[in-house]
């Protein structure tokens, strides 16, 4: 049934040409994009034969349809495919008059590994890519699933592959979160490595399996936690501390500190998700201190960023929202 069109807005049919893709692969399974794109504009209708598409429904409604389609199309076009989180956010960037600059914001491509590209797939990740081309010292803040470490890792390789830079460096602070680290069995190394195993698989998705480990063994590639860069000096480096909401304001200086000639810093957290157990987080201070230092960028991250499963951004919302009922709730008992 086709929808209702309010009186006065009328009617409106479009046809758009779905040249220059795989017509199969960028409908989807059981013409999933038609479902995606009719329930971000439910006014409009969408029916596709052969390698037309066509738009049915009020005038204003199918311009902005049409518009957001024709994005989604070039984007396809560029890399090759789109996911169902590009059509939320290209119609969200539609929506927000950012429409011709969408395909070309999010189709670039970071690094390619086994034929499938990393690249931006929010504003919000696009505006922290670009932070960290432009600044030594990023800060990437945002919930769990906004990209913040996996695409710090892509920037990284992306400048070891362009020669930019001589290694790259990964850390992060190994803080326990409820368990006693102590009690693992093994040896120093063997109750670090599960700290560290995030960074060596998000550094493994990003390079050749076969080269990972050669890196690592040359030196090219280092991954140690926080405690070892103390004294340290990092030239011609990528840093990625990662999960530095867990630093206190010292480690985080001493951190800061190790940055050498040549080098560039990208430090990402979580700061909701603090694990220690008496300490003010260094992430949270250092936005105060730094914040209007030159060459410092904080990229703040929200929800509309997530890209993981969609329940993972209402969980992130419904715990915001009730964090700051509390805090209200303090604010008038007191």
């Amino acid at each position: 049934m086709p929808p209702e069109l309010p009186e006065n807005d009328p009617p409106l049919q479009r046809t758009i040409l779905l040249a220059g893709v795989d017509l199969a692969s960028f409908l989807g399974h059981r013409d999933q994009l038609l479902a995606d794109l009719e329930a971000q504009h439910p006014e409009v209708s969408f029916h596709a034969r052969d390698q037309v598409l066509t738009l049915r429904g009020p005038a204003g409604s199918v311009r902005a349809a049409e518009e957001v389609v024709n994005e989604i199309l070039e984007l396809a076009r560029r890399s090759g495919a789109v996911s169902r989180r590009d059509v939320q956010e290209v119609t969200r960037m539609v929506h927000d008059g950012q429409g011709p600059t969408a395909a070309q914001m999010l189709s670039e491509p970071i690094v390619t590994v086994r034929g499938h590209a990393v690249r931006a797939q929010t504003r919000g990740q696009r505006a922290y890519v670009d932070a960290i081309d432009t600044h030594t010292i990023v800060f990437g803040v945002g919930p769990a699933g906004t990209g913040k470490t996996y695409l710090a890792m892509a920037k990284a390789v992306q400048a070891l592959q362009r020669r930019e830079v001589a290694k790259i460096i990964l850390t992060r602070p190994a803080v326990e979160a409820g368990e006693r680290l102590g009690y693992l069995p093994g040896t120093l190394e063997d109750k670090i490595d599960p700290y560290l195993r995030p960074l060596f698989d998000a550094i493994g998705s990003m390079m050749d399996a076969d080269v990972v480990p050669k890196l690592l063994a040359s030196g090219t590639i280092e991954v140690a936690p926080l405690a070892y860069m103390r004294g340290r000096t990092l030239n011609e480096s990528f840093v990625v501390l990662d999960e530095a909401q867990n630093t206190t304001p010292e480690q985080m200086k001493m951190f800061l500190t190790r940055l050498g000639y040549g080098s560039r810093m990208v430090v990402t957290g979580d700061i909701t998700q603090v694990d220690l157990p008496i300490a003010t987080s260094g992430l949270r201070v250092v936005n105060r201190i730094l914040r209007d230092v030159e060459d410092i960028h904080f990229a703040e991250l929200g929800s509309d960023d997530i890209v993981r499963h969609n329940l993972v951004s209402r969980i992130v919302d419904a715990y915001s929202a009730f964090d700051q009922s509390a805090e209200r709730q303090k604010g008038d008992a007191s």
